[in-house]
């Protein structure tokens, strides 16, 4: 049978057909490789061990099948040899600087064990990459770290999450069912957070990690900044990232002797138009605690540390004392949540979020501004 002669508009079929598969091959190249679909554990790398959080990380990490442990980095080479022996791992995977272990090892995410103040650095050098990053708690020293690393993530497209231990807190997930979902009790008009411990060379720091808590910049301050980050956290999450009108904080040098140069002791009262928060940190609580108590309209619910939650609410004779239930598998630890982010089955929000922390280092920034000048600070 004769070829049928290829018409004009055959030709324009054909020409069309092959312009749009090329396009799509060069589309393809344009695509991050983080941004393509990936399967198997994801390449984790861990930037400082100055941290003393590191050593939970390690441990928790052990074991598990959704990570795989591809590098860590510090300059001293004593935490580098303490890890590696402390957790079996080979020293092939320690180095002595970030960059080189991102170079080397080609994570999809790192979590961040460095000063506070070391932050915006690591972000901007995971930015250059693509590399998503999680970070202890606090997001920054100050604003202007904060903006950096808010501008380095949106350059980089990358996640940025903020770990606190009580983000997985089986309480507070039932505080917000309660209180946002279900509107329970009405509108939230005061918040009062008790974090802290007996300070942290009481409870016996390492060194490396004493060294910076205690070093205002840092740490950003003491206790102001260690743990009245966790109410800020939780207070901004439930007024659904609401800016407060104004700070007033108060501050103390209880244990001068131990913290000559930052607070051991800190108040700060958050405003806003119809709501009021009171955050309490202190490196000088008699024993450890996590505590968020939240009044509304019409009732209360109490979260004493992570497992119970004392409520309240119309129609109840007293005080009911509630075991919430396990929260869902990928929201349980800081792990779970960080492979979900780097998978794309979740977008970080609420407590992790940079949205939310942001607004948090603008509390602090404001409170530490107030305890210096013992002036009401505005938020503008």
């Amino acid at each position: 049978m004769p070829r049928r002669q290829r018409t004009g508009y055959d030709a324009l079929v054909l020409f069309n057909k092959t312009y749009a598969v090329l396009g799509l091959l060069a589309l393809a190249m344009l695509v991050p490789v983080n941004a393509q679909e990936k399967t198997g554990p994801v390449r984790l790398a861990v930037a400082g061990l100055v941290h003393g959080h590191v050593d939970g990380f390690l441990r928790a990490a052990q074991g598990r099948s959704d990570i795989q442990i591809v590098g860590l980095s510090d300059p001293d080479a004593a935490l580098r040899h303490k890890y590696a022996a402390k957790f079996g791992l080979p020293e092939s995977i320690f180095f002595p600087n970030l960059r080189t272990m991102l170079e080397e090892t080609k994570p999809e995410a790192v979590a961040s064990f460095t000063s506070t103040f070391d932050h915006p650095a690591v972000v901007e050098a995971c930015s250059r990459r693509g590399v998503h990053v999680m970070m202890e708690k606090p997001l920054a020293v100050d604003m202007a770290g904060a903006r950096s690393i808010e501008r380095a993530a949106k350059q980089g497209g990358i996640q940025v999450i903020v770990n606190y231990e009580t983000t997985w807190y089986r309480s507070h997930a039932a505080m917000w069912q309660l209180l946002k979902q279900q509107a329970a009790a009405g509108e939230i008009r005061k918040m009062v957070a008790m974090d802290g411990h007996e300070g942290p060379k009481e409870i016996g720091v390492g060194p490396e990690f004493l060294g910076w808590l205690t070093d205002p910049a840092k740490n950003g301050a003491g206790a102001l900044f260690d743990f009245g980050c966790y109410g800020a956290n939780l207070m901004t999450w439930l007024m659904d990232n609401q800016r407060p009108i104004a700070v007033t904080a108060m501050t103390l040098h209880i244990k001068p002797q131990i913290y000559p140069k930052v607070d051991d002791d800190a108040t700060i009262l958050v405003e806003y138009p119809k709501a009021q928060g009171i955050i309490q940190g202190s490196w000088n609580w008699p024993f450890g605690r996590k505590d968020f108590e939240v009044y509304a309209e019409k009732g209360y619910a109490n979260a004493v540390g992570g497992g119970i939650l004392k409520v309240r609410l119309p129609g109840m004779a007293q005080e009911e004392l509630r075991t919430p239930p396990e929260l869902p598998e990928m929201e349980r630890d800081s792990i779970s949540y960080l492979a979900a982010v780097v998978r794309g089955k979740l977008k970080p929000a609420g407590l992790s979020s940079l949205e939310n922390n942001l607004i948090v280092t603008e509390i602090l920034s404001a409170a530490r501004e107030s305890a210096a000048t013992g002036k009401r600070v505005t938020l503008r």
